[in-house]
């Protein structure tokens, strides 16, 4: 794995970049092959708040997780945890749907235990509305607005300048996301 550690009002020393690659590191036990993704990870200090982003991106999955603490340390425990756990999340849910020998489930080591059931209920993905509009062709700021008029965390709309559908979104920080395909 390549790592990328930033930080955000905070000098990344060698002593928490040995502790995130170590941890982070421990990652590669889940998979048949070690993954040869890069690592993003994000560590900024806001307010007295550690926080700390970690993204893999893998062919067919996409591990992201983020997490805040008062210790840097423990704030990078509390992520690689949530990353294990959407590890053996996803290996569960691959071994009941696909049984194919081209499926994802060869991506994971076998003795990767399954969650238990009551820790992952059986996932009935019911839609239960379905909304129908027309794209309006306009630029993502007007789309800004048009969502922070409605009250919505995210809006789809057509970009005026290229035509391709969009989507801006409300960030947990309180800016604001752009959403395009490639």
């Amino acid at each position: 794995m390549n790592f990328n550690i930033r930080g955000e009002n905070l000098e990344i020393t060698d002593a928490l970049k040995d502790h995130v690659e170590k941890k982070v590191g421990k990652l590669e036990r889940y998979f048949d092959a070690a993954p040869s993704s890069d690592v993003h990870v994000k560590m900024s200090v806001i307010n007295k708040e550690q926080r700390v982003e970690i993204t893999i991106p893998m062919p067919k999955l996409l591990l992201r997780a983020e997490e805040k603490h008062a210790d840097m340390y423990a704030a990078v425990d509390l992520v690689i945890e949530k990353l294990e756990r959407q590890i053996r999340k996803h290996k569960t849910k691959v071994n009941r749907r696909y049984r194919g020998d081209d499926s994802l489930k060869y991506m994971f080591k076998n003795e990767l235990e399954p969650l238990a059931e009551e820790e992952f209920p059986d996932e009935d993905y019911e839609i239960v509305r379905t909304k129908r509009f027309d794209l309006k062709p306009m630029d993502a700021e007007e789309a800004i607005l048009q969502m922070d008029m409605l009250g919505h965390s995210f809006f789809v709309f057509s970009n005026s300048v290229n035509g391709d559908t969009n989507v801006v979104y409300k960030r947990r920080d309180g800016r604001y996301g752009l959403i395009e395909p490639e």
